[in-house]
């Protein structure tokens, strides 16, 4: 008998970008007020126009904060931040000598919480820096400390460096800059006690999309696809049983998945379902949540029926596969019918969650060209296999 092992696969190398520290757990907000004192007294909030103001949790926060002997500014943002609007915001507030910037609500406002903490001390405007817009210059910083506490879970924005603008009708772009990944993410799964099912819905479908586009990303890395298994799963479990009841067990599944997506995408890239979701959110006045959970069983559809007739000794084949076998639960179902049982769940998804279809936002067929010739941005180009004009139509026709 040999003593010899077995030879070891080799690991590729790879590059893990800045991440923030993390605070995840039931209660974790209580801890902000301390974490917050640790940079200064003087806060900017950049929270959601409403829900937290009304909340019992950011009532408590407030009071905490004021025990804590914090003083503080708060800034509301409304829907998808504008670079007119961070503009405005930063003139407004950058003589004031703010310690820390604490962004508290959905990606929406964590994305503002980002591009501000990023300007204030410089002052220039946000549109020299957005990527595919305007003179696209170098952010040279510095950048206030960030907390980020997600009030949602679905676009992971608490763990990335980009902050997404847009300007209806136009374009949705990124400012990204690793000086604006938040110091600190505090994700505190209770928050999500609020949310009613169809931000549940889309937002979840959000963090899962992310999850297994960053999985089958070209640049995914064996770290990153530790870390989107064990997210995916966590949604397959938790996703479906939220949207019907809430659940703390299921609230805090849902966070973690969310988080890790961010994480994931950050490293990796995205894939077909972000490429277009980007002239989507832009054109049409579609929430991105929605565009992720209507489009994600037809984009992965696509993507495998591509790869198994043009790229079969594609590594997201075998990576498709093992998603849909766990999904089964059957490590023994052949790769053709794990792929296929797993678009069937996500099919199944999309009625279960009451996805709405892409018309209802006034798209239609004429609409697709435009969509489809803007959609070739970043989050395209990490898919794992370049698709044609056709195909990328074909996706979002199967929606209207």
């Amino acid at each position: 008998m040999s003593d010899a092992f077995p030879a070891l696969p080799s690991i590729p190398g790879f590059a893990i970008a800045r991440l923030p520290r993390i605070e995840f757990g039931s209660g974790a907000l209580a801890r902000l007020p301390d974490i917050a004192a640790g940079y200064g007294r003087n806060l900017l909030l950049v929270t959601g126009l409403r829900s937290l103001a009304e909340s019992v949790a950011g009532k408590r926060l407030f009071a905490q904060l004021a025990q804590r002997g914090l003083s503080w500014e708060q800034v509301r943002v409304s829907g998808e931040p504008s670079p007119e609007w961070i503009d405005a915001t930063v003139a407004a507030w950058r003589e004031r000598p703010f310690d820390c910037v604490v962004g508290i609500g959905g990606g929406s406002a964590l994305d503002a919480a980002k591009a501000i903490a990023g300007l204030l001390r410089p002052g220039n405007s946000v549109m020299e820096h957005l990527e595919g817009v305007g003179p696209e210059l170098p952010y040279l910083g510095p950048a206030i400390p960030l907390i980020a506490v997600p009030t949602t879970a679905g676009t992971g924005s608490e763990a990335t460096k980009n902050a997404v603008l847009s300007v209806p009708g136009s374009f949705k772009k990124s400012f990204r800059d690793d000086r604006l990944v938040a110091e600190w993410a505090i994700v505190d799964p209770d928050l999500l006690a609020a949310c009613p099912p169809e931000l549940i819905a889309a937002d979840g479908l959000d963090a899962f999309t992310q999850l297994l586009e960053s999985f089958v990303s070209t640049r995914a890395n064996p770290l990153t696809d530790a870390l989107a298994r064990s997210g995916i799963m966590a949604a397959r479990a938790a996703l479906p049983a939220l949207h019907r009841q809430q659940s703390a067990a299921a609230r805090a599944q849902m966070a973690y998945a969310s988080l890790l997506s961010g994480i994931c995408l950050a490293q990796t890239g995205l894939g077909s379902v972000h490429g277009l979701a980007s002239p989507l959110g832009a054109f049409f006045p579609i929430p991105h949540g929605v565009v992720c959970g209507t489009l994600v069983a037809s984009a992965t559809a696509r993507n495998i029926t591509a790869l198994e007739a043009r790229e079969p000794d594609n590594p997201a084949l075998p990576k498709y596969a093992e998603v849909g076998r766990r999904f089964a639960m059957q490590k023994g179902l052949n790769g053709p019918d794990a792929r296929r049982f797993l678009v069937d769940t996500l099919r199944r998804w999309e009625l279960e969650l009451a996805l709405p279809r892409l018309s209802a936002y006034g798209i239609g067929q004429d609409d697709l060209p435009r969509i489809v010739a803007a959609s070739r941005g970043s989050s395209m180009k990490t898919n794992p296999i370049v698709l044609s004009d056709a195909e990328l139509t074909e996706i979002l026709a199967s929606r209207l």
